[in-house]
């Protein structure tokens, strides 16, 4: 029999602590799933710990890091050691490099801001790391010429003379002296948190007022904001893939790559904080807010007339130039999309769904669902299921 090839010692140094980096770790097992295994040093941390003490001196064929200093970085070169580089924080002069596309990402949430009619644009982001300043400057340059464009920055970290409070303060005083409507960019969803935290202070209404979108995907982040955050979806899977396959290659003996490797954003989730049409009608944008907040509690068009104080004729009117649809549908669409959520991802029984989403009779809700939707609630819960 040949003799097994022994495993190449691999050290990865990527934080579990954040739904990026253990989506990294996916693609780091993808690969190998259909290549031969490593034998793989991985240390629990989270972002930005340092790298740990024992790599310097380690006995290893090579390493993926996103926790990469200077100092390591030297000593790997020093060492020969192949090594791909992930921090999205600096860059290391001689080390291969695997980033996402953060120029890419800032593009894509321009453009899904002006999608929705936005014309007026900021951005919220970190001014100590370079991958804010890419997103934002891919932002920038996608809306050039097509509205202002504001900017608030502050450090990733509070420093001993910033509290937290003073710098939340600060962006709140930032979102008060905005024009409205406006599309904000934060940097991440933790940002996007933070922006929207500050919206919810100043009783700025968002989406209408104020839509926001972050960077990352977050779910569980995404979700406990409100509203629910829309995030820019990176590709870290695929960057863990092709990390794992260029070091294989570098361990092989192949030349060390020279370029970076960029690999762009997947799409984007639309979640509350941007599922609205810009609109400058403070009619519209006041009874949009209404219906969002009260579609789902049997919310009547009679009851927003009194709330806006205007005649039936005259919402009409505007919500069709506006939106293309009256009220009433909107109300009905809102409804809809928190039945669709609730088929996919909960297991109660219509009867409760259509309580919980402003049907006053599950056959009811059956009706209308079929005939905007084109299936039953059970055939649309079995095909989310199966995604």
């Amino acid at each position: 029999m040949p003799a097994v090839k022994p495993r190449k010692r691999v050290a990865l140094v990527i934080e579990t602590s954040l739904a990026y980096g253990r989506a990294v770790l996916r693609g780091i097992s993808k690969y190998l799933v259909a290549h031969q295994p490593w034998s793989m040093y991985l240390d629990l941390h989270e972002l930005m710990a340092q790298p740990p003490r024992w790599l310097e001196n380690a006995e290893i064929d090579g390493v993926i890091s996103r926790s990469t200093t200077p100092e390591l970085a030297a000593s790997l070169l020093r060492r020969r050691i192949p090594t791909i580089d992930m921090t999205d924080f600096r860059l290391h002069d001689g080390l291969p490099h695997v980033y996402t596309d953060h120029r890419a990402v800032g593009k894509l949430a321009a453009e899904h801001l002006q999608e929705r009619g936005f014309r007026q644009f900021a951005y919220c982001g970190f001014s100590d790391h370079a991958w804010s300043s890419e997103r934002r400057e891919g932002f920038a340059n996608a809306i050039t010429g097509h509205g202002a464009f504001h900017v608030y920055e502050s450090r990733w970290q509070t420093s001993s003379s910033q509290t937290w409070a003073q710098q939340q303060q600060e962006i709140r005083g930032w979102l008060d002296s905005l024009p409205k409507p406006i599309g904000i960019m934060a940097a991440n969803d933790m940002r996007g948190h933070h922006v929207l935290d500050a919206c919810r202070q100043l009783e700025l209404a968002v989406p209408e007022s104020v839509a926001v979108i972050g960077v990352d995907n977050d779910e569980v982040l995404c979700e406990l904001c409100d509203p629910p955050l829309s995030s820019v979806v990176p590709n870290p899977e695929r960057i863990g893939y092709e990390a794992a396959a260029i070091l294989d290659r570098m361990m092989a003996g192949e030349s060390w790559p020279t370029e970076t490797l960029y690999i762009p954003p997947m799409g984007i989730v639309t979640r509350q904080s941007t599922d609205v049409l810009a609109t400058d009608d403070p009619i519209v944008a006041s009874s949009l807010k209404i219906i969002r907040e009260g579609a789902c509690h049997q919310l009547t068009v009679d009851e927003i007339l009194a709330r806006v104080n205007t005649s039936r004729s005259v919402l009409e009117r505007r919500f069709r130039k506006h939106l293309g649809r009256s009220p009433q549908e909107e109300i009905r669409q809102v409804q809809l999309k928190r039945v669709k959520q609730l088929l996919e991802e909960t297991e109660l029984p219509l009867s409760r769904i259509a309580e919980l989403s402003g049907f006053q009779h599950a056959e009811y809700l059956s009706v209308v669902f079929k005939r905007e939707v084109g299936m039953t609630p059970g055939s649309y819960r079995k095909s989310a299921n199966l995604r």
